[in-house]
């Protein structure tokens, strides 16, 4: 262990399954029972923007119903108490990071939360119902809010952001991905490129594992506080 400075933190479905959270990719192709390419994708929304609607509803339900966990908060500690930047990029949607007070947290595959107009760009950010009836606040064009979730074949949120902080980064931290979703899955690369030290914390070797300075398996509400505070001692 050394003083870092700029600390980047990536965080998959892996850090919010322990919240109880259903995981993106599961082994049989679903997420929450629907096939991905019906709620995840463009095609999917202009066939049926009802059923996508109704499912980000739900979702948004079930988010607001779960608590984010030690994981979350070992962030929450190391922003508070280590003496360097600490930025957390999240490819998930759910909003488990800011319910848990981490700051600089940087959705890269959108927010349950929110809803953007495909007519304007206004996002609209709610924890209430979006559906086709819904009046955008800004140009008052109705049934034309897309759920701000970043669909397959989109241009993923912020990496104009990302980019620069990999590239400032001294140490890179994985937490819960699993190094197969691209351009993600490149950020380790990029940031090792740079110079940084390399840490993933997973349950099981990834497919970028030879690309991590170490490795610490198991769950990351048990791994990562004791991470911390071993930063925290230095």
């Amino acid at each position: 262990m050394k003083q870092y400075h700029r600390i980047f933190i990536l965080t998959g479905a892996g850090i919010s399954a322990e919240s109880g959270l259903a995981t993106f990719r599961s082994a049989n192709g679903l997420w929450n029972n629907h096939k991905v390419e019906d709620v995840a994708s463009i095609e999917g929304f202009e066939r049926n923007p009802a059923l996508v609607h109704d499912f980000y509803n739900d979702l948004k339900k079930e988010v607001q119903g779960v608590e984010p966990n030690a994981a979350h908060l070992a962030i929450t500690k190391l922003q508070q108490n280590y003496d360097a930047e600490v930025n957390v990029i999240t490819q998930n949607v759910d909003t488990l990071h800011e319910k848990a007070g981490n700051q600089n947290v940087y959705h890269i595959h959108g927010q349950i939360n929110q809803a953007v107009c495909l007519n304007c760009g206004h996002v609209l950010e709610t924890w209430g119902d979006v559906d086709t009836e819904t009046v955008c606040p800004h140009c008052q064009v109705m049934g034309m809010m897309k759920p701000n979730i970043v669909f397959f074949g989109e241009n993923l949120l912020c990496m104009d952001t990302v980019e620069r902080l990999l590239r400032q980064s001294d140490l890179f931290i994985s937490i819960g991905t699993s190094g197969v979703v691209y351009p993600a899955a490149g950020f380790v690369q990029t940031a090792k490129y740079y110079g940084a030290d390399t840490v993933e914390f997973t349950l099981e070797p990834t497919a970028n594992n030879f690309l991590f300075d170490k490795h610490i398996y198991g769950k990351a509400g048990e791994m990562l506080p004791q991470f911390v505070e071993e930063l925290l001692a230095i």
